[in-house]
């Protein structure tokens, strides 16, 4: 039973959360070990109450992850937890969420926290509902979820966010998002079996096409970002540009993995699995971590 919860809040999935840190990193903060906790606290919060969220696609998901070669092994649609512990779950997991941001010290913090983390979890309330059938919507709510993580990281420490940073993220999850429905798109074309009510909307062409888009856009606004006046004169540095590099053949590595292995259905585990990808995200961590931190 506890290895079938474990499973349903998807703890592996976590590791998207650290998003919520990169307003501390980016705004120099990283060493503020007050700040560091608030972050630390919201980081927590935003992990169970996602992990509520994943209880709630799979309660309402549950017909569909049956006729699933992979999903239907998930406790709730191969029947090793019924619905209504699902449902208790679930609640307990959004109580987790509440809790842990309440844990804030500062009080205007905490309950911006609370406030944001609420805010995501009606978004995707509505998503599980009703938006995730519409093609491109789909997708572009995904994106705002990680929005929403770099806003929870922002009103749990008082930093104000760069725009920079709010673009980047859409891009790059809209990017993601993207190649994730693309194996949806290649399940559909061989078994006939639509992985999703929207699968049909999507085709491989359109897929490429927006992948090709959203990478290439997120590309040049990196470059734009580590070039901007705004941005070397904030970090006092002229050498951002030289993370460039990084991205660039990070982001082909995962349009490799997208178009020629066809293993992007699952952009978590290629985090976690893919060693390429691992080395491309911690030399890209460090460089900056040093041009900015050790100048």
């Amino acid at each position: 039973m506890i290895a079938s919860i474990i499973k349903l809040t998807r703890p592996s999935h976590w590791i998207k959360n650290l998003f919520i840190l990169l307003p501390l990193f980016f705004g120099h903060q990283l060493a503020n070990t007050a700040l560091l906790y608030n972050a630390i606290l919201a980081f927590f919060a935003f992990c169970f109450t996602a992990s509520s969220i994943y209880c709630l696609n799979d309660i309402i998901d549950v017909e569909d992850d049956r006729r699933h070669p992979i999903k239907c092994a998930r406790p709730i649609a191969s029947g090793k937890i019924s619905i209504m512990t699902g449902y208790v779950i679930m609640f307990f997991m959004l109580a987790l969420g509440i809790g842990a941001a309440m844990m804030i010290p500062q009080e205007t913090f905490r309950y911006n926290t609370v406030a944001a983390i609420i805010g995501y979890w009606l978004m995707e309330i509505a998503y599980c509902m009703r938006l995730k059938r519409y093609a491109i919507i789909d997708v572009c709510i995904l994106s705002i979820g990680f929005i929403f993580r770099i806003l929870v990281g922002g009103v749990a420490t008082g930093i104000i966010l760069s725009h920079w940073l709010v673009m980047m993220t859409f891009l790059l999850t809209l990017f993601l998002g993207f190649a994730k429905r693309r194996d949806d798109v290649l399940r559909y074309e061989r078994t006939g079996i639509a992985p999703r009510k929207n699968t049909s909307r999507y085709n491989i062409t359109f897929i490429n096409e927006a992948i090709t888009i959203t990478g290439g856009v997120m590309l040049v606004c990196y470059i734009m970002y580590t070039v901007s006046p705004e941005v070397t004169s904030n970090f006092n540095t002229q050498y951002l540009y030289l993370t460039s590099g990084y991205v660039i053949v990070g982001l082909l590595r995962y349009i490799q993995l997208a178009v020629v292995d066809e293993k992007s259905g699952d952009p978590t585990k290629v985090m976690l699995h893919d060693r390429m990808i691992q080395c491309i995200v911690a030399a890209w961590f460090i460089t900056f971590f040093l041009i900015i931190y050790c100048n």
